[in-house]
């Protein structure tokens, strides 16, 4: 196979040319992403006692979860971000619902704090140690961010899906704010 140079037409080359100094220059001016330090957060139970931490860091489609559990029941748990910063023992209502920015749902009937296809298993010894991605909601400043409107909280349910009769009862919770 032979190859043929050809010249380009200087109309051509020149746009060329600029288009790919151009392509260099808005690289060099995009804003630079930050890393915003991971937030760390203690879950209480109903008696006020601490039963584990929370670790929160950014993660490429959502935020990282990082879960530290000692004394809780053994067996399955649900844990979800709910829409307020406030974990008002012994029942956590104060927590609020799901968190759901501006009452959007995604993925058509899913709120944001939803965390799908996870389970908290808790070992027979009360422990789990154990990461999962929330993908419905970011670390940063948009609308889905768990530190919006205040921060929000995140709440272990006593098991793993609500049961006929309604949602399971909330048996611990942990505040999420920006770090100051």
């Amino acid at each position: 196979m032979k190859l043929v140079a050809r010249k380009l037409p200087l109309c051509f080359a020149a746009a060329f040319c600029f288009a790919a100094v151009s392509g260099v220059v808005a690289q060099e001016n995009k804003p630079k992403a930050t890393s915003l330090k991971p937030v760390t957060t203690e879950f209480k139970n109903a008696d006020g006692q601490s039963v584990g931490t929370a670790t929160l860091s950014e993660a490429p489609h959502g935020v990282k979860i990082k879960l530290d559990i000692k004394g809780l029941p053994a067996g399955e748990h649900s844990i979800h971000i709910h829409q307020t910063a406030k974990c008002e023992a012994p029942d956590f209502k104060s927590a609020g619902p799901h968190f759901s920015p501006a009452g959007k749902m995604d993925h058509g009937s899913m709120p944001a704090g939803d965390i799908p296809d996870f389970t908290l298993i808790v070992a027979s010894d009360g422990t789990a140690h154990v990461s999962v991605v929330a993908p419905n909601v970011s670390f940063g400043d948009q609308a889905d961010s768990i530190f919006s409107s205040g921060g929000t909280s995140i709440v272990i349910h006593a098991v793993g899906a609500p049961g006929a009769s309604g949602s399971p009862a909330r048996i611990a919770c942990a505040v999420v704010k920006r770090a100051e």
